[in-house]
């Protein structure tokens, strides 16, 4: 059988006026030498002995020493949980197993009852002794497990406590070792076990008193122990509080090293931080020194507490934020209910008032001086909370992290863009290469053959020389329109170019453009051209000659894709946004849906550069959009697919009355 009753709670009960005290482990192991060391070195003959550990791991530590005391009397006890091979025998001593669900599993007595001394200890392991201390041994294991055992009892040298816990100590050894009852009732005959009478504390038969008083340097011992062992334990939570902030810190690094996407390395630095230094609400959003409100975009919770995520953050009126600006650190609140900055600014207190703000904390991050976003800390309940210097420490590394994470997201986005842009360059060298090849040598190899044979035949036709002649000049022409074309485009990108504008009419505009086009000689018919423009429409603002322009190549595109018997409309109206949308319509060849925004990039061949039917340099659209964005405009295309017909649409400013 097991028993469930603790023998220093029925010594409490038989001795009321006890009161324990709380021990590390460390100084009841000291205590127990110290005890037993007074039996080695004593002359005395034949103590009473009787110890309880908890297991039989802790006894295989003392094993030692009970055979060297067993030299010394026979009435010796010793009792564990059996683990391996700890059993009842009477070998050196009296070894008792009890149940490994006993309520001695969790005790620890050693007494000692000699004829002119007695001495005993009496403890019990708190219960969340070492579930209170579980997350130093989770963060580092090699710690000496002892350390954060703690146990509550009494040691003393009065001789009625001792017999009184030998008494209960004996009845608990008879229920697991009955054979050992004419041993034991020796021992109670001898020392009176059973036998004393207790009056307020004091034993009324005081024959066996103590000779020497020893509680003064015992209770010195326990003190320097006690103390010792405190600071020891403070020293153990300060290295478990350093590897805390290492792995917080170590956390976020690898989260940093995992991903380039800023938002995820954000997330994973609120989350951390806020549940590390269990605050109520963790908040981290980006900022710049320049902007007066922020969108809080990453959010660490408790359960219970209102979120911000997704709602915009004043900055411009907001006293803390200003202090981070002017000072470059970050700022700490210990109550919001005190600090001045808040109860004076009706903004802070609203914000503190709407979301239970307690205690506050706005840590900066910065890179290379430059703002980049805040850090926040927010405590609700009561009291409010004091700001450690560590915390702020640990507050201020993730934000270094941080400024870390978001530099390195930075500069992989930008790298990102050149490299599109890189290939957008190589790109476009390969499409000039190939057209420019194409389209200037093939005008040049037909001036050249004509000239050639006007040079080496004089006696050639008249009617053939002008077939001859008209031939260069049109490649010459051609030639000419692209470079021109080319420099265009280059004045147009660099920004070289200086805009003229001034009021016109749209009607005057596209009469120009159309004027253009009848003056091209062209073998082929070109499709006939319809104009709808709104007579009331009002005027327009913008450059003449770069609006003709724009129309002249919008139409020249049309008449290009669409056969000689199809049709071309140019319409014009207002819209909403005080501008004129002018749209130029075909019925051609059209364009694929997924092409109608690469038809404006340079060199654009619907296809390819160098099988078409249709001329040109891929140029045109390149030009019209730079000249549209030039003036504020706005261009794009609109096309149901191919053979569908085509719409080019573009918008120009109206003049303001």
């Amino acid at each position: 059988m097991s028993i469930s009753t603790s023998v220093l709670g029925d010594l409490l009960q038989s001795l009321p006026y006890l009161r324990t005290q709380l021990y590390f482990k460390a100084s009841l192991t000291a205590l127990s030498h110290a005890m037993e060391d007074q039996v080695l070195a004593a002359t005395l003959d034949k103590p009473l002995i009787i110890a309880s550990f908890q297991r039989e791991r802790f006894y295989r530590q003392e094993a030692h020493r009970y055979q060297r005391l067993s030299q010394r009397s026979n009435q010796i006890y010793v009792l564990s949980a059996p683990e391996t091979d700890f059993a009842n025998s009477s070998e050196y001593y009296e070894k008792v197993a009890f149940k490994p669900n006993d309520a001695l599993t969790q005790e620890w007595h050693l007494v000692v009852i000699a004829d002119n001394y007695a001495t005993c200890l009496v403890c019990r392991e708190s219960v969340g002794s070492i579930a209170k201390n579980q997350p130093i041994l989770e963060i580092s294991p090699s710690l000496d497990m002892d350390t954060a055992r703690r146990f509550e009892g009494i040691w003393t040298s009065e001789r009625g406590v001792s017999v009184k816990t030998a008494e209960l100590l004996l009845n608990r050894i008879l229920v697991y070792r009955p054979d050992l009852v004419g041993k034991i009732n020796q021992a109670r005959q001898r020392f009176g076990i059973g036998q004393q009478r207790l009056h307020f504390g004091t034993v009324i038969n005081n024959e066996y008193a103590c000779d020497i008083d020893t509680d003064p340097f015992v209770q010195r011992l326990v003190t320097y122990l006690q103390a010792s062992q405190y600071k020891l334990h403070k020293a153990y939570r300060s290295i478990a509080a350093l590897a805390r902030k290492e792995r917080l810190v170590n956390s976020i690094s690898t989260a940093i090293r995992r991903s380039l996407d800023p938002h995820a390395v954000l997330q994973v630095a609120a989350e951390e931080l806020g549940e590390h230094l269990q605050t109520c609400r963790c908040l981290i959003y980006r900022v710049q020194a320049t902007e007066v409100q922020a969108i809080i975009e990453h959010e660490f919770l408790n359960p219970g507490v209102k979120s911000i995520r997704g709602q915009t953050w004043d900055l411009e009126h907001n006293p803390l934020f200003q202090e981070i600006m002017q000072q470059g650190e970050g700022v700490c609140v210990s109550d919001t209910q005190t600090d001045y900055r808040v109860i004076s600014s009706p903004a802070l207190s609203l914000i503190v008032k709407k979301f239970a703000i307690r205690s506050w904390v706005m840590e900066p991050v910065f890179s290379q001086g430059r703002l980049l976003g805040i850090v926040e800390l927010h405590y609700s309940q009561l009291p409010s909370h004091e700001w450690q210097t560590g915390e702020l420490d640990l507050v201020k590394a993730i934000a270094i992290q941080v400024g870390a994470s978001l530099i390195q997201a930075e500069a992989f986005a930008n790298l990102e863009e050149l490299n599109k842009q890189l290939e957008a360059l190589d790109r476009t060298r390969s499409n000039l290469i190939a057209i420019t090849g194409h389209e200037l040598r093939t005008p040049l190899s037909t001036i050249q053959v004509c000239l050639e044979s006007l040079a080496s035949e004089p006696d050639m036709p008249l009617e053939l020389q002008q077939v001859m002649l008209s031939t260069a000049l049109s490649d010459s022409e051609r030639m000419r329109k692209l470079v021109q074309d080319f420099l265009t485009l280059s004045n147009l990108e660099s920004g070289r170019v200086e805009w003229h504008p001034e009021s016109l009419s749209l009607q005057e505009c596209v009469d120009l453009a159309l004027s253009r086009l009848r003056s091209r000689s062209s073998s082929e018919k070109p499709p006939l051209v319809k104009t709808q423009i709104d007579p009331t429409l009002p005027l327009i603002k913008a450059d003449g000659d770069w609006l003709v322009e724009v129309l002249a190549k919008l139409i020249d595109n049309a008449c290009k894709f669409t056969p000689s018997e199809g049709e071309i409309t140019i319409k014009a109206s207002q819209n909403q946004n005080q501008m004129v949308e002018v749209i130029v319509a075909d019925t051609g060849r059209g364009i694929e849906p997924n092409r109608l925004e690469v038809v404006f990039d340079r060199f654009y061949q619907e296809e390819g550069a160098l099988r078409r039917t249709a001329g040109g340099t891929g140029l045109g659209l390149a030009i019209c959009r730079q000249i549209v964005t030039g003036w504020g405009g706005k261009i794009w295309a609109e096309s149901t697919g191919k053979d569908q017909g085509s719409k080019f649409n573009f918008t120009i400013p109206i003049v303001q009355g």
